[in-house]
C-alpha cells in the first residue's frame, strides 16, 4: 500500500524523481526509488492508500535494508484505494498500524544506527506538537544549474510530441516546513516535512491568495498545526536520508503525515 510520495526532486538522469514508500500486506515497510512519477503513463500513476504491485529488486547501490527498485513500470497493477468511506479512517489505520508504532526517538534513531536492523522507515506518535516552523529557502546555484539542463531536454523532447503532454519539471517549493515536537521521553525534536502532500498545499492556496506568499504560509501553518495536530491522532511517517543514515545525530525526516480521526478506534480484541 501507497503511503509517502515525497516532493518531486531534480535528477540529472531522469530530470525529476520521487520516492515512493508504503507497507506490505505484513505490515512490513518498503522503499521504491527510483520513478520518475510525472512521467509516468496517466493508467500507472499510483495514489496514496493505494495496493499496487510490482516486480522489484535489492538496490545495491542503498544499504537500508527496506530500499528497493522497480524493474518493469508497465508490468505493474494498480489495485484498490482504501478511502475514507462515511468519514472513518479504520480500513487504513489497520494497515498503517498493523506493527507498533515508535513513541520514543532515541530508540528509533538507535535502530537506525544498528547494522543487524538498520531501521530507516517507521511510524511514529508524537506525544506533542509545540510548533510549525516555516522557513525561507533560497535556490542552489546548483539547483539552477541542473533545472537550466532539464528544461532544455524537456524543450528538445516536446519538438518532437507537437505540444502533447509536454513535461515541465515541478517548480521548488519556497519554504521549509519543519514540525518541533516531542516523543513519550520528553525529548524535543525538529524534522523538516518532505512529503509532497505539503508542497501542493502550499501552491493551492497560493492561488487562492493570488500569490500572496504570507497568506499562504498562514493556511499551511493552519492546517498542519490546528487541524491536524489539534483535532486528529497524529502520527509521522519518518524516513531516513541515504546520505546521512549512516551518521547524523538524528537521521529521520518526516516523509508523510497520518491524520485520522480520533475517534476511528481499532477494536481491543
Amino acid at each position: 500500500m501507497i503511503l509517502v510520495k515525497t516532493y518531486p526532486a531534480l535528477s540529472n538522469k531522469y530530470d525529476e524523481l520521487v520516492c515512493t514508500a508504503g507497507m506490505r500486506e505484513d505490515g512490513t515497510w518498503i522503499r521504491i526509488y527510483p520513478i520518475p512519477f510525472r512521467k509516468l503513463d496517466y493508467d500507472q500513476k499510483y495514489r496514496k492508500y493505494q495496493w499496487i504491485e510490482l516486480d522489484l529488486v535489492k538496490n545495491k547501490s542503498d544499504s537500508r535494508p527496506e530500499s528497493y527498485r522497480p524493474t518493469d513500470f508497465d508490468a505493474m497493477v494498480l489495485g484498490d484505494v482504501i478511502g475514507t468511506e462515511n468519514g472513518s479512517w479504520r480500513s487504513r489505520k489497520e494497515v498503517v498500524l498493523k506493527k507498533k508504532a515508535y513513541s520514543d526517538m532515541n530508540l528509533l534513531i538507535s535502530e537506525a544506527k544498528d547494522k543487524s536492523k538498520g531501521t530507516s522507515l517507521a511510524v511514529f506518535k508524537p506525544t506533542k506538537i509545540n510548533d510549525l516552523l516555516i522557513e525561507k529557502v533560497e535556490t542552489k546555484k546548483s539547483d539552477v544549474a541542473k533545472l537550466r539542463k532539464i528544461e532544455q531536454r524537456a524543450k528538445q523532447l516536446n519538438l518532437f510530441q507537437q505540444g502533447e503532454n509536454p513535461f515541465k519539471v515541478v517548480n521548488k517549493v519556497p519554504y521549509k516546513f519543519s514540525y518541533v515536537f516531542e516523543d513519550a521521553q520528553g525529548k524535543k525534536s525538529i524534522l523538516m516535512i518532505e512529503d509532497w502532500e505539503i508542497g501542493q498545499l502550499y501552491w493551492n492556496v497560493l492561488a487562492k491568495h493570488e500569490g500572496d506568499e504570507k497568506r499562504a504560509c498562514e493556511d499551511v501553518r493552519k492546517k498542519y498545526l490546528n487541524d491536524f495536530a489539534k483535532t486528529t491522532d497524529l502520527y509521522f511517517f519518518l524516513g531516513t536520508t541515504k546520505l546521512f543514515h549512516s551518521w547524523s545525530k538524528n537521521p529521520f525526516i518526516i516523509i508523510g503525515v497520518f491524520y485520522p480521526k480520533t475517534d476511528d478506534q481499532l477494536p481491543l480484541f
